[in-house]
């Protein structure tokens, strides 16, 4: 029996995570839910999505307006075996107790706090972990995009040190505040969450970061030294174990992608719906070491990276598959990843 999942928050994640859903066999989307009746609330009633309403108050401005709801966020609750939390930072934990008082399975988003759930995911690294949980938290996109490949060259090299600075987007695409259009803004608040937030999920890792908020919508991209403590490491070696990983994608200057737009052009070009990437993109000939220091550049895209780490996290919570490469596999195959 497909596992029955519902989506409370159907914004830039709660879509493409709904979506994501509808297109596996083995889970189906039984609800997702809205605040306001806004375009995304119509946007479920053409994708056939069933609507409901998060708050019951609001229930008649919704049928006002023409959108089809099938009841209130509580109801939906009562339907399913598991809710993927995709509400803006903080509303998770407040969410926590109706999924409680509901006696289901919950998965937060990287906006919560690590002690939500008390369980932060990745698929590389702690699918074993969350297999069978009441609660799990899948991590952040940048956080996600670093897990991606840092996770194998622990697991090969051993990393002593890892230093990252994150040149994040200002906004998402849609939105329409941010960082102002002419300026960066620099995180003042050192070193920055993403470093402790990486070791939620590899705690033994020695990671510090930095970030800057710049006037772009499109990719965070991450300046990365990694010190290694395996001697006689070479860039083909690097590159030959980052093109082993799923989820890691190569771009090369040497073949005109030289900018975080371009490689949005591409998952355009690939007929990505939404003009999404997914994988976690490094530029290869911006992979140089030397002695043992590793530098590199990746690109992340923060609207969809983390999607099939949460197809992953509903798979391992719900018992449906033991094998993290199987469930990888699967879920990639079934949102073109490969």
């Amino acid at each position: 029996m497909p596992a029955r999942v519902a989506v409370n928050g159907f914004g830039t994640i709660g879509k493409r995570v709904a979506r994501a859903v509808s297109l596996q066999d083995d889970m189906e989307v039984v609800g997702v839910s809205k605040t306001k009746p806004n375009y995304e609330a119509r946007l479920a009633n053409k994708e056939g999505m069933p609507l409901y309403v998060a708050d019951s108050k609001n229930l008649n401005e919704f049928r006002e307006q023409g959108i089809e709801v099938e009841g209130n966020l509580q109801e939906l609750l009562t339907k399913v075996d598991i809710v993927i939390d995709c509400t803006p930072e903080g509303i998770g934990r407040e969410n926590k107790k109706l999924y409680e008082e509901a006696d289901i399975k919950a998965i937060f988003q990287g906006g919560e706090k690590h002690e939500v759930a008390g369980l932060s995911f990745n698929a590389f690294a702690t699918y074993d972990a969350a297999y069978g949980r009441r609660y799990s938290r899948v991590v952040s996109c940048n956080t996600t995009g670093l897990i991606r490949t840092l996770y194998p060259l622990d697991r090969m090299f051993k990393l002593d040190e890892v230093f990252a600075s994150i040149i994040r987007r200002g906004a998402d695409p849609a939105e329409s505040k941010g960082s102002a259009l002419n300026a960066v803004e620099p995180s003042l608040h050192l070193p920055t969450h993403h470093g402790t937030d990486v070791r939620t999920v590899m705690p033994d890792l020695k990671i510090s970061t930095m970030a800057a908020k710049v006037p772009t919508t499109n990719m965070h991209v991450h300046c990365i030294h990694a010190k290694l403590r395996k001697s006689n490491v070479k860039t083909a070696d690097v590159l030959s174990l980052w093109d082993q990983m799923p989820r890691i994608k190569f771009v090369s200057g040497k073949h005109g992608i030289k900018t975080s737009g371009q490689i949005m052009e591409i998952a355009r070009d690939l007929g990505r719906h939404g003009g999404d990437f997914a994988e976690t993109i490094v530029w290869e000939d911006g992979v140089h070491v030397e002695d043992k220091s590793l530098y590199y550049y990746q690109a992340v895209h923060q609207e969809s990276d983390v999607i099939p780490e949460n197809i992953d996290c509903i798979r391992s919570m719900m018992e449906m598959e033991r094998d993290a490469t199987r469930s990888i596999r699967k879920t990639d195959k079934s949102l073109g990843l490969v």
